[in-house]
């Protein structure tokens, strides 16, 4: 299966702002996002978006979306909408510690992420579309891209999905090819 990674345009919030799943509109237009990457895929595929509007958008003008929950960013609960600098450096600093199981309060830590993530994954792999593409965030991205290529967990954020960019995995039986990383 030729799998595409699409990151959502950039959002409109502003520097600093904590915002996760929150519902943000876009500071780009989908269809000029869409009309730049569609040379890009191949002309039939399956696809699959996450609900929120930043990658919804995107999708809907790339054709019609399954919109699939599981690929929503991770929730920040009540970091959310919040800065960083409001949340405070002991807070972050608790974050930093544990990168993948630190929670904020409300909200879910990366590996709980990750694991809803791969439970979708799971579902595509069981039967594979010959092409899919899926328009979601970066924290989900790196979860997909890192466990298809089978990288320790502490390198997925060394994975830098950029906004607007798709990336391309090829899955076979015996493994993931990376064919190319934010085209």
């Amino acid at each position: 299966m030729e799998l595409y990674l699409i990151r959502h345009p950039r959002p409109a919030v502003a520097s600093g702002i904590c915002y996760g799943q929150t519902d943000l509109g876009l500071a780009e237009s989908a269809v000029d996002v869409a009309t730049r990457l569609r040379p890009l895929l191949p002309a039939e595929f399956a696809l699959y978006a996450s609900p929120l509007a930043r990658a919804r958008l995107l999708a809907e003008a790339l054709g019609t979306p399954r919109l699939e929950p599981r690929l929503k960013e991770i929730h920040f609960g009540e970091w959310e909408g919040r800065s960083y600098d409001d949340i405070g450096r002991a807070a972050l600093d608790a974050w930093a510690d544990a990168p993948l199981d630190f929670a904020p309060p409300g909200g879910e830590s990366p590996r709980q992420m990750a694991a809803r993530v791969h439970d979708f994954l799971a579902e595509l792999q069981a039967a594979p579309p010959p092409a899919a593409v899926v328009v979601a965030h970066g924290g989900p991205l790196r979860a997909l891209a890192g466990h298809l290529l089978k990288l320790p967990a502490e390198h997925w954020l060394g994975l830098d999905f950029a906004c607007g960019e798709v990336t391309r995995l090829d899955l076979h039986d015996w493994g993931t090819l990376l064919r190319w990383f934010n085209r």
